[in-house]
């Protein structure tokens, strides 16, 4: 017996030790957060039921979330963290000729990695979408990623990252006179191939996000002031007259039904698995005693 305490110290040593492989990441903002396994699981928002968040047209406007990326798309594939009127997706350095041609259009070189963010808006009264800036992510860490616009400037954010282009986005529709792009919003893609009605069809595919995704708000209005350093949030999203819609996750354990906090009844669903999940993992000012609790959960 008196052996006990001792093993179970050396026991919960171990889990300290390992937690962080083990176990999900705490999230930045705290509480619960969306779990995708980037087979062909994802939260929607049917397009026939809630149409689009914000209006054609919309000078102002914010996206934004934290994503935790756990795995890296082939050179054939998108993973697609936002879809709608704005695009949030994730490719890596051999998506070809997509990225050179994004370089090129920018006059940059390409950058080099598994994970290369890109983020673009539809414009107003026009076939067709800005160019998107691509930025290097770390796996297997939190990223607080958001692109905002305002009649003068656009701007792409990736933690302390800050790129802006002298020219606003008025938000479009993605008016496709095809209509073979799918019009419903959603988190962590759609898990199948896509196929535009070109001589020969041509074939991609906008796959599921793996990883984790939490704080999700959309705003009518540009949030940042990138101009000033420390911008980044330090809290869950607040909820205000410019929030369109926000998704906390912070739902109970396996729950596939999230809630919008913004009280404009955006209320997404989880499809094919994805569900909040609660985070185990230890925090490196983490005691003893908060690891313990946690893991009895």
């Amino acid at each position: 017996m008196t052996h006990r305490p001792i093993l179970t110290c050396l026991i919960l040593l171990t889990l300290i030790q390992v937690s962080a492989k083990a176990f999900p990441p705490a999230s930045p903002a705290g509480g619960n957060y969306l779990v995708l396994d980037g087979v062909d699981d994802h939260a929607v928002l049917d397009f026939e039921t809630f149409g689009r968040p914000l209006p054609n047209g919309t000078e102002e406007f914010t996206f934004e979330a934290w994503v935790y990326p756990t795995t890296p798309p082939d050179k054939n594939t998108l993973l697609t963290v936002l879809h709608q009127q704005l695009r949030m997706f994730i490719v890596n350095d051999e998506y070809q000729p997509y990225l050179s041609e994004v370089a090129k259009v920018l006059n940059i070189k390409p950058p080099k990695g598994d994970l290369i963010l890109l983020m673009n808006a539809y414009i107003a009264g026009k076939f067709g979408e800005r160019i998107p800036f691509p930025i290097s992510l770390a796996l297997n860490q939190w990223h607080h990623i958001a692109y905002q616009s305002n009649r003068d400037q656009t701007t792409m954010i990736v933690n302390d990252f800050v790129w802006t282009r002298q020219l606003g986005d008025p938000l479009g529709h993605d008016r496709d006179p095809r209509n073979w792009r799918p019009k419903d919003f959603v988190l962590g893609g759609f898990g199948k191939m896509l196929e535009a009605p070109a001589r020969p069809p041509a074939k991609f595919f906008l796959g599921p996000f793996t990883g984790y995704i939490d704080e999700v708000r959309i705003s009518t209005v540009d949030r940042y002031d990138v101009n000033k350093k420390g911008f980044m949030p330090d809290d869950k999203f607040k909820n205000d007259a410019k929030t369109a819609a926000l998704w906390h996750f912070d739902e109970p354990s396996g729950t596939r039904e999230f809630s919008d906090a913004s009280g404009n009844a955006y209320h997404l669903e989880g499809k094919n698995g994805a569900k909040t999940s609660i985070p185990l993992a230890v925090e490196p000012e983490g005691k003893l005693t908060t690891t313990w609790g946690r893991l009895k959960q």
